[in-house]
């Protein structure tokens, strides 16, 4: 009988030797499954700011193009202020201007918008002032002149616009 209780007393003992295993698989199973849904979460995060980060290149990689394009529509802006009144009706003219507007339409397809200038109040977020005029009949800060027109894609100004304002 004295056999039978060993047994017992030792079938006991490895019950709980097994209980602890068990009780310790347990919390090893759910500290990694912890750190694995951490893992899942970080790479989940990841790629939503790796596609935020793309987007965000692709939205303004074609920026230094676009800044090569802006002196040809500047002197395409020059030239059409000084054409003579008899050749505003000109094939060659209107050719010109038909130049100007492709590359208006081109700059309207990258959302490339110019910054309003003239009779505004200077901002030195999107203008630049080159010159002040005295001018009794504006206020201080207005715009009187745009010497260059300024530009921006997406709400971020590429090119400030050039201008005179009012003393």
């Amino acid at each position: 009988m004295e056999k039978k209780i060993k047994n017992k007393e030792e079938q006991l003992k490895e019950c709980e030797k097994l209980k602890s295993g068990l009780a310790n698989a347990v919390a090893d199973k759910d500290k990694y499954l912890a750190g694995w849904k951490r893992a899942q979460a970080d790479f989940i995060n990841y790629k939503k700011e790796e596609r935020e980060r793309t987007a965000e290149l692709v939205k303004y990689s074609n920026e230094k193009i676009i800044l090569k394009i802006l002196p040809i529509l500047d002197n395409i802006y020059i030239a059409e202020k000084k054409i003579p009144d008899d050749l505003k009706d000109n094939e060659w003219v209107r050719g010109l201007l038909q130049i100007k507007n492709q590359i208006l339409d081109f700059l309207k397809i990258y959302e490339v918008k110019g910054i309003k200038s003239a009779g505004e109040k200077f901002n030195p977020e999107f203008h630049e002032a080159v010159e002040e005029v005295e001018d009794k009949n504006l206020e201080s800060g207005i715009i009187i002149e745009e010497i260059k027109k300024g530009y921006i894609i997406n709400n971020k100004v590429i090119r400030p616009a050039r201008v005179k304002i009012s003393k």
